[in-house]
């Protein structure tokens, strides 16, 4: 699907997400991304889990939240254009989104699960769509983006930050031991 994605199909600003998708068949990359993302977290304490690399920076904790809670806002999305809604759907402000979610009051297990059954959910919606529907485009956020975009972003979103909790988190000197 991402080897026939145009530019033009998505927001410059998200390319910074589509560029990291492999080429390959997109749910299978969204079930390996899970797993391996998961993989990686579920063996952190809940210390390490809290852990920030630096002032104002997200916990680990945080970091899975945004992730789940950016896919079921793109998942939103994906269903609302896969079925041909013509209104505009909003933006969000992901730092007030964080901020309201006190994810760091949860456990981490539980922050992976929800994780998990969210990206299930999403996996769910793109095999019960015809051929089709990932063609169709809807207004976003101010921005037109197409249905499969749409997928190339939550697939692309994840590994832009599982690239960062692995280099600036539990690749940092203070991450705790």
């Amino acid at each position: 699907m991402k080897q026939m994605l145009k530019s033009t199909e998505y927001a410059s600003y998200y390319s910074r997400y589509v560029d990291l998708v492999p080429e390959g068949d997109l749910t299978s990359i969204l079930l390996q991304q899970m797993n391996e993302t998961v993989d990686i977290l579920k063996g952190l304490t809940e210390q390490q889990a809290h852990f920030s690399y630096g002032v104002g920076k997200w916990s680990i904790k945080e970091v899975i939240g945004h992730i789940t809670d950016t896919e079921r806002i793109m998942g939103y999305r994906l269903l609302s254009f896969a079925r041909g809604e013509k209104a505009e759907l909003p933006g969000y402000d992901d730092n007030e989104y964080v901020r309201n979610a006190y994810f760091n009051s949860l456990f981490l297990q539980d922050l992976l699960e929800n994780f998990e059954i969210t990206r299930e959910s999403t996996l769910q919606l793109i095999k019960s769509l015809p051929k089709e529907a990932y063609i169709r485009r809807g207004k976003a956020n101010g921005s037109e983006v197409s249905v499969r975009a749409i997928v190339c972003i939550i697939a692309g979103h994840e590994l832009h930050h599982r690239k960062l909790i692995e280099e600036y988190y539990i690749g940092s000197k203070e991450f705790p031991e």
